[in-house]
């Protein structure tokens, strides 16, 4: 599954738009990564049951191609970019590549694209002025690759990786996403990792769910679904630092988020 970053409204497919909240779905056509590009992860997660989830860096240029695929494919309605071009979606990730409090990660599931993740500060994106910010507040956007082969489990190992990736940095207290009030799908996969809905927040885009999580109750909710589970890891020579992703996004420069619709996480 928006923001300061260019003032605009975006989306958010939290953005699990895609899959079923409660089963998933894993891309079936990806293909595998150059191993340069591997050598560049930040992140990396293991599932005891579906496996390693690893986070790199997004490039804007060499991914356009593919997310242009997953932001317009109809169930990521809520992404706000279904009607996109793939070059207005090199500018937008371009734009947060640039920006000093929001980044993208292309996720990775066994090695191939299954996912994509954003984070942010939400002192600075997404919610400047419309909450009361905290220390250590991250915010959060991700959006699964559309598939039409289903696995269960596969959006919830999904957002549990990328929550790990979140609080893999110290700093990070809390984890705060904006969903479309509509997306009731989302809301409930953000409350299965322990999210609590604390408010509804007038957007340009969306009236949209205001909802935290703090690294108490996600390790709380992942241990009553699992066991206590082993947290990731940052990549060797890499860091899981904070700028500022999981909330609803907003649409694009330049794009009508009432015309774009939807929303994510």
């Amino acid at each position: 599954m928006s923001d300061s970053r260019t003032g605009t409204p975006r989306a958010e497919a939290s953005r699990a738009t895609h899959g079923d909240p409660a089963g998933g779905a894993r891309p079936t056509a990806s293909t595998r990564l150059d191993p340069a590009r591997l050598a560049t992860a930040v992140f990396r997660h293991t599932d005891p049951r579906l496996g390693e989830f690893t986070f790199i860096p997004l490039d804007p240029r060499e991914d356009a191609a593919l997310l242009h695929r997953w932001v317009t494919h109809p169930k990521a309605a809520f992404w706000l970019m279904g009607e996109a071009t793939e070059e207005e979606v090199a500018e937008e990730y371009g734009r947060i590549a640039a920006h000093p409090h929001h980044d993208a990660f292309l996720g990775l599931h066994e090695g191939r694209p299954a996912f994509l993740a954003e984070r942010y500060d939400p002192a600075h994106v997404e919610l400047a002025g419309l909450y009361d910010h905290r220390p250590g507040d991250v915010g959060m956007h991700f959006l699964t690759a559309p598939s039409g082969t289903p696995v269960h489990g596969f959006t919830r190992a999904v957002i549990t990786a990328v929550m790990a990736m979140l609080f893999g940095d110290p700093a990070a207290r809390r984890v705060v996403v904006e969903p479309d009030v509509r997306n009731t799908a989302v809301h409930a996969l953000n409350a299965a990792v322990g999210f609590e809905a604390a408010a509804t927040v007038a957007k340009p885009e969306k009236d949209a769910l205001l909802s935290f999580c703090t690294r108490d109750a996600f390790e709380a909710a992942v241990a009553a679904a699992d066991g206590p589970a082993a947290p990731g890891t940052p990549a060797t020579g890499t860091t899981a630092g904070h700028d500022g992703p999981a909330a609803t996004r907003t649409a694009p420069a330049g794009t009508d988020a009432a015309a774009a619709g939807g929303a994510a996480t």
